[in-house]
């Protein structure tokens, strides 16, 4: 029973303390589970080949899948968010998962491994990951840029520990008992979510409810309005106004149509997915393929995750200085540059030696694209509009994370030859860096020269790129917009 007096004073703060860190805590462990559990897809590659005599093209299928719904199920987890709250969201997702992998299990195809550990458990994890990171900001106000921070350190911890206990359980249970089990500890995920109970303003008044008052009010009115109509065509009209309402929320098409800032940011980051996940998904078949043991191939994974715990967080705090202000796209597009040339290191070598050092630099530039993909974003967004720019932009980002790995094993297939995953991946992100960085260089030049003509704007915002973002809210009750952490 809840405490009266000053206990319910202290509960109607409950923000920066006390069990607001138990709600960190279990926000790190999803991202563990959630964004780091990918990671280790690579490690089954070549006994789901063996297992379903599939080809690359048909076995990279699965991991694309599971990967394309993890990024792009951003706007159905929004709604599911804002009319059940983040504990209901969290602790379904946990359940999906769970039982995805565990049907995996069961699978006697391919295609059956689509829908379960793709479609299912790729759905679970958005909406845990999601929901997860939504919830931090109702329980930290002054220290929630710090609370993103920590969380995001969840995504690396699981990089670097998936893999190994999947090599482990592999050779000591083989792929289908190994999927059972990561069905019974993807099911944590709900025990996280009963963490992340429903946070209370004051006694009474819950911070995370389902719809808000004026929400119910305008939606009655416009039934109202609906009913109480005499022509058929002024209610379709309603209907009509209300889908668009609703795609402009979510799907910030107006946004790319007339900010050419986010407009190249969305195009570039897409074709750049294309190539990003590729080495993610092909490095352990492409080391084995190549004599490497397997233990050692699954190790090189752990590498990547184990440098980026340190490296991620240093990525983050450099450029947030004054120095980098409006200037982060450039350090974005060289990370994503350096992500690009890093490949062809692979190309001259496949010894573990050489792939080591591989790992180290990829993970150095895979810490910069993951730090700075949302803030990038926040920069060229007014923050009113960011939730729906991040909707589209997921969307659009999760589409060539479906097709890139898929496409690559095609090629694979045809030529025999696993040089073509490291080409690919090379060319996908270095034009992407190119252009990037050309074009917001000459946008900004554009811009200059029109500030120095005097020349008036309608709306600069729709043109400029903001140098500097536009800080949240921390008094507003309803949580952050802003997602800064990405399993990028």
């Amino acid at each position: 029973m809840p405490q009266r007096g000053g206990g319910a004073r202290e509960a109607a703060k409950p923000q920066d303390r006390g069990w607001a860190w138990m709600v960190l805590l279990a926000a790190v462990l999803l991202q563990a589970l959630t964004l780091g559990f990918p990671a280790c897809i690579g490690v089954f590659f070549t006994d789901l080949q063996h297992e379903f005599q599939a080809s690359n093209s048909e076995t990279s299928w699965f991991p694309s899948i599971m990967v394309a719904v993890l990024h792009g199920g951003g706007p159905l987890c929004s709604i599911l968010v804002k009319r059940f709250g983040c504990r209901f969201a969290v602790m379904l997702g946990g359940l999906l998962s769970g039982v995805g992998m565990v049907s995996s299990s069961f699978c006697g195809s391919i295609s059956q491994l689509y829908l379960t550990a793709g479609l299912i458990t790729g759905l679970g994890s958005c909406f845990s990951f999601q929901a997860g990171v939504t919830v931090l900001g109702y329980y930290f106000v002054r220290w929630r840029t710090l609370a993103n921070a920590t969380a995001s350190t969840g995504v690396s911890l699981g990089f670097t520990l998936w893999p190994l206990l999947s090599r482990y359980l592999l050779d000591e249970m083989g792929w289908r008992n190994t999927f059972l089990i990561f069905g019974g500890i993807l099911l944590n995920c709900c025990v996280c979510g009963a963490i992340m109970r429903p946070v209370e303003l004051a006694p009474g008044t819950p911070l995370q409810s389902p719809r808000s008052a004026e929400e119910r009010r305008a939606e009655g009115a416009q039934l109202s309005n609906g009913a109480s109509s005499p022509h058929h065509k002024l209610q379709q009209q309603t209907r009509r106004t209300a889908c668009v309402q609703t795609l402009q929320k979510y799907l910030a098409f107006d946004i790319f149509c007339q900010n050419k800032g986010y407009q190249i940011y969305t195009i570039g980051v897409t074709w750049m997915m294309m190539g990003f996940a590729l080495p993610h998904v092909y490095l352990v078949p492409y080391a084995i393929h190549n004599g490497v043991e397997e233990r050692r191939a699954a190790l090189l994974i752990s590498i990547i995750g184990l440098i980026n715990i340190f490296i991620r967080p240093l990525t983050g705090l450099l450029s947030g200085h004054r120095i980098f202000t409006g200037r982060r796209i450039y350090l974005f597009s060289l990370a994503a540059l350096l992500c690009g040339l890093s490949n062809f290191i692979c190309v001259i070598s496949a010894e573990f030696s050489v792939l080591i050092v591989y790992c180290v630099i990829l993970s150095i530039a895979m810490s910069g694209i993951g730090a700075l993909t949302f803030q990038v974003l926040m920069d060229v967004v007014e923050m009113d509009r960011f939730s729906s720019a991040l909707g589209l932009f997921t969307i659009l980002e999760s589409i060539t994370l479906l097709i890139g790995p898929p496409l690559t094993g095609l090629l694979v297939d045809v030529t025999n030859d696993f040089h073509y995953v490291f080409y690919n991946s090379s060319f996908f992100l270095i034009s992407a860096a190119l252009f990037m960085g050309l074009s917001f260089c000459a946008l900004e030049k554009k811009n200059k020269l029109k500030e120095a003509s005097k020349v008036p704007l309608n709306n600069p915002s729709k043109y400029h790129y903001n140098k500097t973002p536009a800080e949240p809210q921390c008094e507003s009750p309803s949580p952050p917009a802003v997602v800064y952490i990405t399993s990028i």
